[in-house]
């Protein structure tokens, strides 16, 4: 089999492997479409924020066939249709899937059948790879009072996890607001049916989402950047009495901003990373709503054409999610 494999920070190759062998409680799954994500990228420059041990397997955002199943393994065969949660514990000990341990950047890999999940039907395996990133913007909102038709929500910065979020909060029935300075993602949020964009590179973007409330702010308010200027502007994006969550990620740096607006506002602030616990509820959201989140994938690769795919990737001018396929 071939898989796409970082060697050490920096070098990326394209390797022929043996095919796992899986023990009696694994499942052996071909993977079908797997997103490259902004972490990948980390991974790859060595500055992830776990320690990592090298080469190692990328991803993480996946969908796959089931191959084979383990004498132990009940409730899988042959042919379902997966997806896989990618934080996974096992006692005390906690693995990240596709960090970790190898992940699906490879024509087959071993999994555990406890975080696999199947993929409901009408649901593409290319759509597939999107559940895991749309149960991140899912769990932004469902961690932090979730959303209804009554409200307005701002979501701040149109990548891969900001336009899952933003479509979550429109399947929920949410007024939704897309702030980002990039023209393809602005159009893709326009795609999933979010009411307004906003271009804060043009100035005054809190007066805009003021105006576009009347005057009140946000409801809640999703971070989905991890930019400076979004991490302190969503302060001001927010309402009285309202809600933020901060799913961007941001490490390392400092970022003035105004903390009495938490308490002079009464606002409710929540950090949330991953999407623990809420993977069955977002496949069922997904079946049941017939969200189409196909406007965030803008590229597919063959695996074979891995290498070409991640520099690609690097230029969110020029793309949104790119998407690795398997069709051998």
């Amino acid at each position: 089999m071939k898989a796409l494999v970082i060697n050490k920070p920096g070098e990326l190759q394209v390797k022929d492997l043996p095919t796992p062998a899986i023990a009696a409680d694994e499942v052996l799954v071909r993977m079908r479409a797997v997103g490259i994500c902004h972490s990948d990228y980390e991974l790859y420059t060595g500055k992830y924020i776990i320690p990592i041990d090298y080469p190692v397997i990328p991803g993480h955002e996946w969908s796959g066939e089931v191959v084979e199943t383990g004498k132990a393994v009940s409730g899988l065969k042959p042919g379902d249709r997966v997806v896989g949660e990618c934080v996974i514990e096992s006692g005390e000990e906690v693995d990240h899937f596709g960090f970790s341990i190898d992940g699906a950047y490879s024509q087959l890999f071993k999994a555990r059948p406890e975080w696999l999940h199947k993929l409901p039907e009408g649901v593409s395996f290319k759509a597939g790879a999107l559940v895991e990133p749309f149960t991140c913007g899912y769990y932004a909102i469902e961690a932090n009072g979730r959303t209804n038709a009554s409200e307005t929500v701002v979501v701040s910065g149109g990548g891969n996890i900001g336009l899952c979020a933003s479509a979550a909060a429109r399947g929920m029935g949410a007024r939704v607001i897309l702030v980002d300075p990039l023209p393809l993602r602005r159009a893709a949020a326009e795609k999933l049916g979010v009411d307004a964009t906003i271009d804060p590179s043009a100035g005054d973007a809190v007066g805009k989402v003021l105006e576009l409330t009347g005057g009140k702010g946000a409801d809640l308010v999703i971070e989905a950047s991890g930019h400076d200027a979004s991490l302190a502007a969503v302060f001001d994006y927010v309402r009285i009495g309202g809600r933020i969550t901060f799913v961007g990620i941001s490490i390392g740096r400092k970022v003035p901003v105004e903390l009495g607006k938490i308490q002079g506002k009464s606002l409710t602030i929540k950090g949330t990373i991953g999407s623990p616990g809420v993977w069955p509820a977002a496949l069922r959201f997904l079946a049941r709503t017939k969200l189409d989140l196909s406007p965030i994938q803008t590229h597919f690769f063959d695996l074979t054409k891995g290498i070409e795919a991640f520099e690609f990737g690097k230029n969110p001018k020029e793309c949104i999610k790119v998407t690795l396929t398997n069709e051998a």
